[in-house]
């Protein structure tokens, strides 16, 4: 990891008020919940509410209290098996698969749990220490990993959710107001060779840098990502069946897995719902669409004559934007065409997700964090109404497989200039 303390950002924020913030957002995130719904694990690539909470206290645990406490002692030492995710170094684990069937520990020992270890925690930053620094630094990095689990809490829920067939409601089930959405316009871009990466001296992860030169030919950008109404008319153009808009993996996965509209939508009386965190709701022809794969996302932008924007376009195109927009700090959790730079949906790029030149991930397990994910995946841009805000930044990379969809993932297009 990369990991800084800037001076903007302890100015405006202790690491004890960061981890004491970040712990309650979680906790707050499961009040509308029962023990039942913390259990749902409805595909390989979700997890249970439950895991979730647990997995972000082992992550404390196991990288700060046990590295740095040669008397610290585990409530259970074998919570690390059950909720180790994928840290090899860090010992064996329990299978991915499986954490829908962890029935135990309950819900009330895994809050123990969280508590047990948010007091050592806090211990730990309130002692004066030589190495205070690093302590502070790595308990930075596991807030901004808890904030990536806040998001996966909710768009793993309501993927567990959706397979209901009462369409239960997370949030007060009232429709959203949406903003109406802006004419599409494809805003000129300059060229040349430009630096990007992350630039500052606050957090980021080590996927973000260094900081590099790469050359960019001059280009346009729309000003808005694709809206749910330019994705019907994708369909009723025949966009899900014509091979030739389609990379060829991509159509054979629509084809195995019948795809024909985004995730969670279906046509009811002439007229197109889609299920949300806030139940059943029409599809709104204004704002963004979302739950669509890379695949989807590349052929819509071939039908629409455009393409996707590279990952160093976007953070050149909006880099010094205001990071202002639709967050999970917000509360719709669903998108809503605010003003189109920020938030709402994660934005699939054309760029796979590799190394940066000069990329060098850090020694140990906790190096498995980003590295050894840079295959087989794309690289998407902007945040999301699931993303807590404090976590964005223009440099930010996170990255799917391109057949994945239950992410808030959507579109933004670009063109040559």
């Amino acid at each position: 990891m990369t990991v800084h303390s800037s001076e903007a950002q302890v100015s405006m924020q202790t690491i004890p008020d960061l981890f004491t913030r970040t712990r309650q957002r979680s906790m707050d995130l499961t009040a509308p919940l029962n023990p039942e719904d913390m259990m749902l694990q409805s595909m390989s690539d979700a997890s249970p509410v439950k895991w979730h909470l647990a997995h972000t206290t082992w992550f404390f645990e196991e990288f700060i209290l046990r590295k740095r406490l040669s008397d610290y002692q585990s409530p259970d030492d074998r919570f690390a098996f059950l909720f180790n995710s994928y840290y090899v170094q860090a010992g064996p684990r329990h299978a991915r698969d499986k954490r829908g069937l962890i029935s135990r520990p309950d819900i009330g020992a895994v809050q123990d749990y969280r508590a047990y270890v948010g007091d050592a925690i806090s211990a730990l930053l309130a002692q004066e220490r030589d190495d205070h620094q690093q302590i502070s630094d790595l308990v930075e990095l596991g807030c901004h990993h808890e904030m990536q689990h806040q998001e996966l809490l909710v768009t793993d829920l309501l993927h567990g959710l959706s397979y209901n067939p009462l369409m239960p409601a997370y949030r007060t089930p009232e429709p959203t107001p949406i903003s109406p959405a802006p004419d599409l316009q494809f805003i000129p871009q300059e060229g040349g060779l430009q630096k990007i990466g992350y630039a500052g001296n606050g957090f980021s992860y080590d996927c973000e840098g260094p900081r590099h030169k790469t050359y960019v030919a001059p280009y346009k950008i729309a000003n808005r990502p694709v809206t749910n109404g330019e994705w019907i008319a994708f369909i009723e153009d025949g966009g899900y069946g014509s091979a030739p808009l389609w990379l060829m993996d991509g159509f054979a996965c629509a084809q195995r897995e019948d795809w024909a509209h985004p995730l969670y939508w279906w046509k009811q009386d002439d007229a197109w719902w889609t299920y949300t965190l806030r139940g059943a709701q029409p599809v709104n022809l204004d704002a963004p669409v979302v739950h669509v794969s890379y695949y989807e996302a590349e052929a819509f932008a071939r039908w629409a004559g455009a393409r996707l924007p590279t990952e160093a376009e976007h953070e050149l195109a909006f880099g010094q934007s205001p990071i202002e927009g639709n967050f999970l700090d917000d509360g719709p959790l669903c998108p809503t065409a605010g003003p189109g730079l920020w938030g709402d949906v994660w934005e699939w790029t054309a760029s796979p997700f590799t190394p940066y030149p000069g990329f060098r991930p850090p020694e140990g397990a906790i190096g498995e964090y980003n590295g050894k994910f840079m295959v087989n995946q794309f690289v998407l841009r902007g945040g999301s109404c699931a993303t807590p805000k404090e976590q964005m930044r223009a440099s930010y990379r996170t990255f799917f497989y391109p057949h994945q969809r239950w992410q808030m993932l959507g579109l933004r297009l670009a063109k040559d200039a």
